[in-house]
């Protein structure tokens, strides 16, 4: 792994850099896009952007990218998923949710998720996210602090938390120790420009009442998110009703959790009543669409949430479940599934995807002051696309081309707090030698114990090849 970049001094108040002669797409309150358009960073924020004069006389020293046949917008933001789960990747295909977690997913993860194979999936993860224009992601999942280091190393942004669940995780045997692990997070990484711990809980159905209120009371004392699965399918729907009388939300309501700094993940059923209280009390939704058919889970309401003024991003949820990270397919995905499931064509239109992918994820992270949009006084967070190529012309709409033509393996060039992490599809501080080769010495192993257990439990094998 590369050294930490945490402080590394190759990013000083003094290092300037400009691109210039592109396509720019702001997302910024005016919706600026420009044809042709230059923008400065200064250190690790954004200058200007916009039709600027970029002599070189005027910046002595700036390295320069030529944006000529280019797109430059902000980096994509994925407000929920599982990075390390990589190494997992169609390892239980094909399955109902419950069936998948309780019979598949809980067993292999309690013999292989260690510290060593969280960092390999984490590092495959990256890889995937960048190369596919993420600059940001939402994580829950065990040994944060070595996501964490992983994450500082590669010069990711994220925001990372321990899964706390009512029976003994990976790391933590007790939820106990995962709330004091949790806390000691928060404050070992607090001063940290890319990297914000949070608090999760797994799901209502998981964790017992007084994990949740213990956990949400933590989030609120350091002022950091608090991440949930909730209202994913109508099993936890309907098993809520019949457990505590309310629906999954009425039930987090009743318990006194839901707040501004609540991400919902997936929020998938939900009733009036639901949406109503999510707007009331400023919660925030993961929208995971290709995952929740995937799984047959079903249709998350987002128009509605949004009518509402819900904030809503995209999330990918984990590789196990989805199986990419790629949120130029889920953006296009979602466009679409919303448009069938409506009989509504004009239901979440490319202006208003490209929006959640971006600042709306953003927002949803607590982050929309520092990234989400290009303007002046932002984290330089932005994403180059190649767009000399047949399906990039010709343009009519840049909303509708980004969404309904564009695809992750057009981004070239990603640049994550005014540094250039990879350029040309090249990683800059992530080696990828190796790193494929040990992600599939490992998947063989996982693949190895999958037969041991479906024979010894009698369950259909998933994994004949």
């Amino acid at each position: 792994m590369a050294e930490s970049l945490y402080n590394n001094q190759d990013i000083r108040e003094e290092t300037l850099l400009i691109i210039k002669n592109a396509m720019v797409l702001s997302i910024d309150s005016q919706s600026n896009y420009w044809e042709q358009a230059s923008i400065v960073i200064r250190g690790n924020t954004i200058e200007s952007v916009g039709k600027i004069d970029v002599a070189e006389e005027k910046y002595p020293g700036a390295r320069v990218i030529d944006g000529s046949g280019k797109l430059v917008m902000p980096g994509l933001v994925n407000t929920h998923t599982h990075v390390p789960m990589t190494i997992f990747r169609g390892y239980a295909d094909d399955l109902p949710l419950h069936e998948w977690l309780y019979e598949y997913i809980f067993p292999i993860e309690s013999e292989f998720v260690n510290a060593e194979n969280v960092k390999l999936g984490t590092r495959l993860a990256i890889a995937e996210m960048l190369r596919s224009g993420t600059t940001t992601f939402n994580d829950m999942y065990y040994f944060v602090d070595e996501i964490a280091r992983v994450v500082d190393a590669t010069g990711m942004r994220a925001v990372l938390s321990e899964g706390l669940i009512d029976f003994a995780a990976p790391n933590s045997p007790t939820p106990e120790h995962g709330m004091r692990l949790s806390e000691q997070l928060i404050n070992r990484w607090s001063n940290h420009p890319r990297v914000t711990i949070s608090v999760s809980v797994h799901a209502p159905y998981t964790s017992s009442a007084k994990l949740i209120q213990d956990a949400k009371k933590l989030a609120d004392r350091y002022g950091v998110p608090f991440n949930i699965h909730l209202a994913e399918t109508r099993k936890e729907f309907d098993e809520s009703l019949d457990r505590t009388g309310f629906t999954p939300v009425g039930y987090l309501e009743s318990l006194g959790v839901l707040g501004a700094n609540l991400i919902a993940a997936h929020s998938v059923h939900l009733t009036p009543e639901d949406i109503e209280l999510y707007a009331q009390r400023g919660v925030s939704v993961a929208h995971n669409p290709e995952c929740n058919m995937k799984l047959a889970s079903g249709v998350a309401p987002v128009p509605a949430l949004l009518a509402k003024g819900v904030k809503v991003g995209f999330g990918t949820d984990g590789v196990a479940s989805n199986n990419n990270l790629d949120l130029f397919e889920e953006i296009n995905t979602a466009a679409m599934l919303h448009k069938l499931n409506s009989n509504d064509p004009t239901v979440l239109d490319a202006k208003t995807v490209i929006e959640m992918a971006t600042i709306g994820g953003a927002r949803v992270l607590g982050l929309d002051k520092e990234i989400g949009s290009l303007e002046p006084g932002k984290r330089a967070d932005l994403i180059i696309l190649d767009m000399k190529q047949p399906h990039a012309h010709p343009v009519y709409n840049i909303y509708s081309l980004l969404v309904y033509s564009m695809k992750g393996s057009d981004v070239e060039t990603v640049i994550i707090d005014g540094r250039v992490v990879m350029e040309n599809r090249k990683f800059m501080y992530l080696d990828e030698e190796g790193l494929y080769a040990k992600a599939e010495e490992v998947a063989a192993k996982i693949k190895e114990r999958g037969l041991e257990l479906s024979v010894l439990n009698g369950k259909k094998n998933l994994h004949q090849s």
